[in-house]
């Protein structure tokens, strides 16, 4: 689902069959837990003779290198592996060195096509946040926290996005670190003490990105929201109050990702907001539907 918006394709057709996707859109690795790298092609052919011979052209001067076979396309041995580095980077002109380049290539095979690039590995920018001051039992995880985000903004340049009921914050921390304008309230004063604890704690020192309020309340509009219910575990809504949540939730955003541990589908087409997409997140017995939608 993550993937499906930060790439605005509707389907992955290569999902399928190999771990990787194609697409024309350029972002950070980093901005993804589900991403462990970008490679940028600079050269695709039918043959390996074919990337052996282009390769001849890069001069890196001065600049270390090595080749690295890309396991994710066609599955060939180790043994195979190494020689296919070994043949592409003997003709690249420059200092090879395996431990610590300057810069990485990439090659592969994908249904016989051959593919070479460089290669931008992801940084777990999230396992920073992942121990924080103070955190729910039953929080969203560090992970989950920024897929929702880059669901709910896959584009964040000039967007403003708000979580109405943060909580501790890591919905919020997440979308921060990515550069996303976000801010956040909740109902619960405890909550937001919390959540400035924990966003001092990562450096977020603006006492206005959180504040106590209730989010039937919100006059202002955003271009995006990320509403995570109230959990049945900890509290009980009434329809009427469901109701309510979304109805807002549809007045002040205009796209808005929707997490409960509960089915709100009927509740959703009830206040009118429409359903682009949606999953599930599994966490032991503990399930929470995930819906994002758009007015």
């Amino acid at each position: 689902m993550e993937l499906r918006a930060l790439f605005g394709q509707k389907s992955l057709e290569s999902e399928s069959a190999f771990s990787y996707i194609e697409t024309k859109v350029k972002i950070d690795p980093s901005r993804s837990p589900f991403i462990s790298m970008r490679l940028d092609v600079l050269l695709s052919g039918d043959s390996l003779d074919e990337i052996r011979l282009a390769v001849k052209s890069l001069d890196l001067g001065e600049a270390t290198f090595k080749v690295l076979y890309i396991k994710h396309g066609d599955k060939i041995s180790y043994e195979e592996q190494r020689n296919v580095e070994r043949l592409v980077g003997m003709n690249i002109t420059g200092k090879a060195d395996m431990r610590s380049p300057d810069v990485t290539y990439g090659i592969l095979s994908s249904g016989g096509r051959w593919i070479f690039g460089q290669c931008h590995a992801a940084e777990a920018v999230w396992l920073r946040h992942k121990d924080k001051p103070q955190n729910y039992s039953t929080g969203l995880s560090t992970p989950v926290a920024r897929a929702l985000a880059n669901i709910a903004v896959p584009q964040p340049r000039g967007i403003k996005a708000i979580d109405p009921c943060c909580g501790m914050g890591n919905v919020l921390i997440e979308a921060l670190s990515m550069g996303i304008d976000m801010v956040g309230m909740d109902i619960n004063p405890l909550a937001i003490k919390g959540a400035r604890m924990n966003l001092r704690h990562f450096g977020y020192n603006d006492a206005t990105l959180v504040r106590i309020g209730d989010m039937n309340e919100v006059e202002q509009s955003y271009d995006a929201a990320i509403l995570d219910m109230p959990y049945n575990l900890c509290s009980v809504l009434s329809v009427a109050e469901r109701i309510q949540m979304l109805s807002s939730l549809r007045r002040f955003s205009a796209r808005s990702v929707i997490v409960s541990s509960e089915l709100l589908d009927r509740d959703i087409q009830q206040v009118g907001l429409c359903v682009i997409d949606q999953c599930t997140i599994t966490k032991g017995t503990f399930i929470r539907n995930v819906w994002l939608c758009q007015n």
